[in-house]
């Protein structure tokens, strides 16, 4: 546990002190985003533009991570426990990409169609069966959702024109 504690440590350090865009703290075995990091990082959290979470225990993320992480592009939280998404990721200005796959979300977190700059969501491997067809249909930079494996019967017609469904 002390070996992990201090891996995490040296990785937000060098993000800090290096003045990275990154933040890679993926297998970790991590089941919440330290609050630790929100104090080493406060100097520069508007440089961090991507985020990596992944194969981790993730249970949640809180309002806050969305918050205070306003600069996003890209966030991989794929390999974890998530069932959903704080409303406060609707808020992102600057989100591109999120990778939600190998997840347990059972519903497609709803919020994510109010980011207006989303182009790619990767939910492969949930247990998603339905999909907010009309709110996807309406995200202008949508490009591509990725649904393999999952329980999501597509209709012929559903079919969207606009944007790639990967199954």
């Amino acid at each position: 546990m002390a070996e992990a504690v201090a891996n995490v440590a040296r990785r937000i350090n060098a993000t800090a002190e290096e003045g990275r865009d990154t933040l890679d703290l993926s297998d970790c075995k991590l089941i919440s985003f330290p609050d630790g990091v929100f104090k080493v990082l406060r100097s520069c959290t508007d440089n961090i533009l991507k985020i990596t979470l992944a194969n981790n225990e993730v249970k949640a993320l809180t309002n806050k991570f969305f918050t205070t992480f306003t600069q996003l592009r890209e966030l991989d939280l794929q390999g974890n426990v998530l069932t959903k998404l704080p409303d406060a990721v609707g808020d992102m200005e600057h989100l591109v990409s999120i990778n939600l796959s190998n997840n347990r979300f059972s519903e497609f977190p709803d919020r994510l169609t109010a980011v207006r700059t989303l182009e790619s969501i990767n939910m492969e491997s949930n247990q998603i069966s339905e999909l907010p067809w009309e709110r996807l249909c309406e995200m202008p930079a949508l490009r591509s959702v990725d649904v393999r494996s999952n329980p999501v019967s597509l209709s012929f017609n559903q079919t969207p024109q606009k944007f790639t469904i990967i199954t």
